[in-house]
């Protein structure tokens, strides 16, 4: 089959690669019909994530079923299913615990309760490095879904792909950082970054039942969207004191709930980049910084962008001197999955409105390239195989 595989950063390649088979009597095969690239994929693009050999790239999928284990008895050849991005079993404490990302049956290899940089690390992930779980992931032509009657979810027929996409990442995980912001409504939520997951973030707060939602960004393409299709209020970080500015839209206190939406792949000045190489540290903790700095005091910063390392002079004293709460980690998509579909069914939510190019498969190389560069006002790639 054809596929994109990763080779070292920059270098991602459409080959011809063995078709995946049923390993395990739980395992289906789903031929994909839509996939996309998402921001942590740039995690792995850029060297931000070590990846030492070839691997299938992906997280973020959809198809049909095509092949099916003797222990499969939730789907059918032929079920239109979307599969969310952790690979969990459905078994095991953490899953039981309704907590699937740190699923302790997955990754046996590298899974630890420590969550250190190379070991110790959670549950697995569709291609996502060996680190967790070294599963092909489904920028691919077909892809093995294991623990299936655990994860995949038949869709909709009246829905199409493009509505129901999104359901695999980027909408379970902006949903996960406004149900850690526990809003009961009238809230103020500031999201840095107007990326994907920062647009199915503002989407979800106004669900939820926020009152103001405020996007921060340095690319003005990208606010421009937050503004049209998650109908929020615009601070651009590199305008205005992003900080000041949103205190001054909250009568001087800050945000209820400042969402990083970023991660370590924030904007780095020649100074940081110098103190980071110094520390051994992998991209920078920036944008946390300025939503620990724009939340008012008793807030919530949920942190849903991408951390990798742990980082010299994290701004523990402040804090602890504004009682802040920090909630972090990659969303348990299976927990929201059924509910942001229904969501979608009723016409409540929608996420299609953020995709800008869709590409062929044997053009995903451009895709990235696109996507990373931030060229042609791109937000969000999606291919077919």
């Amino acid at each position: 089959m054809k596929a994109l595989v990763f080779h070292k950063p920059s270098d991602v390649r459409v080959e011809d690669v063995p078709d995946p088979r049923l390993e395990e009597p739980t395992d289906v095969i789903v031929r994909v019909t839509a996939t996309a690239i998402c921001g942590s994929d740039l995690h792995i693009y850029n060297g931000f994530f070590p990846q030492a050999k070839p691997m299938v790239l992906g997280h973020e999928f959809m198809g049909v079923v095509e092949e099916i284990g003797p222990q499969v008895t939730k789907l059918r050849k032929g079920d239109r299913v979307v599969v969310p991005f952790p690979i969990a079993c459905g078994r095991c404490f953490f899953c039981q615990a309704e907590l699937p990302v740190h699923c302790e049956s997955s990754n046996p290899r590298h899974y630890g309760p420590e969550g250190g940089t190379l070991e110790g690390k959670g549950g697995a992930l569709f291609g996502y490095t060996d680190l967790y779980g070294g599963y092909s992931g489904g920028q691919a032509e077909y892809v093995r879904v294991p623990y299936a009657d655990f994860g995949p979810r038949r869709v909709p027929e009246r829905l199409t792909d493009e509505q129901v996409l999104f359901t695999t990442d980027i909408l379970p995980t902006g949903w996960t950082a406004i149900e850690w912001a526990e809003l009961k409504g009238g809230e103020t939520v500031a999201v840095f970054g107007c990326g994907p997951v920062g647009l199915a973030t503002m989407k979800c707060a106004w669900l939820r039942g926020a009152a103001r939602v405020i996007g921060v960004d340095r690319e003005e393409y990208r606010l421009k969207t937050a503004r049209e299709i998650a109908k929020a209020e615009t601070v651009h970080v590199d305008k205005v004191d992003a900080v000041e500015a949103i205190r001054a839209m909250t009568g001087g206190r800050g945000a209820d709930v400042c969402v990083d939406a970023v991660g370590m792949e924030a904007h780095r000045g020649l100074l940081e980049k110098a103190s980071s190489a110094l520390h051994g540290q992998v991209g920078t903790i920036s944008a946390l910084r300025l939503a620990m700095s724009a939340v008012r005091r008793g807030g919530v910063v949920p942190i849903v962008g991408v951390y990798g390392v742990s980082y010299d002079n994290f701004p523990l004293g402040q804090l602890f001197d504004k009682g802040l709460k920090l909630r972090a980690g990659q969303a348990p998509a299976h927990n929201y999955i059924d509910r942001i579909l229904k969501h979608i069914e009723d016409g409540h939510l929608r996420a299609d409105d953020i995709i800008t190019h869709r590409l062929p498969l044997s053009r995903a190389p451009k895709g990235y390239e696109i996507f990373n560069k931030k060229l042609d006002d791109c937000v969000k790639v999606v291919l077919r195989p």
